[in-house]
């Protein structure tokens, strides 16, 4: 199966794979958020040490080319940087590994990202999640995301299923 756990000794190419995917959101991103890499190695340490687990989508030569993290919070499960490499993408990998890692949970499912990132909200709307209401939008941010103010004003979250 071409969906598996990373292992600790692919950092290096979980790290190639998010910053190259990134560079599509360059401009789309508020500047003052953006950094150069867009995901420094010290803080893929941090995700994946305050529980992000890394699942991988290999293409037939054993390579990664498109990572998915999925990180339980609370009474719910967060899929946290979703990043195809550019060459990979437009083939189904991402919604393949959304599939996959929404099929291990029963739990409610959020996905915060940015408020300008329109391919990454239709996205996640075309695999079946629904955008929450700004005001709920900013609770569910404080309450299951580590994010400065700036980012949750400038973000948006996606659920599945909805919230009534």
């Amino acid at each position: 199966m071409p969906i598996r756990l990373c292992r600790t000794d692919e950092r290096d190419a979980i790290f190639t794979i998010v910053n190259a995917a990134a560079e599509r959101y360059r401009g789309v991103i508020p500047a003052d958020r953006w950094h150069e890499p867009y995901m420094p190695r010290e803080e893929l340490d941090g995700e994946i040490a305050a529980g992000v687990e890394f699942w991988g989508y290999e293409d037939a030569d054993g390579q990664l080319v498109g990572v998915m993290g999925v990180q339980p919070v609370k009474d719910v499960v967060l899929i946290r940087h979703a990043y195809v490499l550019p060459a990979a993408q437009g083939q189904g990998i991402g919604g393949k590994l959304l599939a996959h890692l929404t099929a291990e949970t029963s739990e409610r499912i959020l996905i915060g990202t940015w408020a300008t990132a329109e391919l990454a909200i239709g996205f996640y709307r075309k695999h079946g999640f629904v955008q929450v209401a700004p005001e709920l939008k900013d609770r569910l941010l404080k309450t299951y995301w580590d994010i400065p103010d700036r980012q949750i004003h400038t973000s948006v979250v996606l659920a599945k299923p909805a919230f009534d």
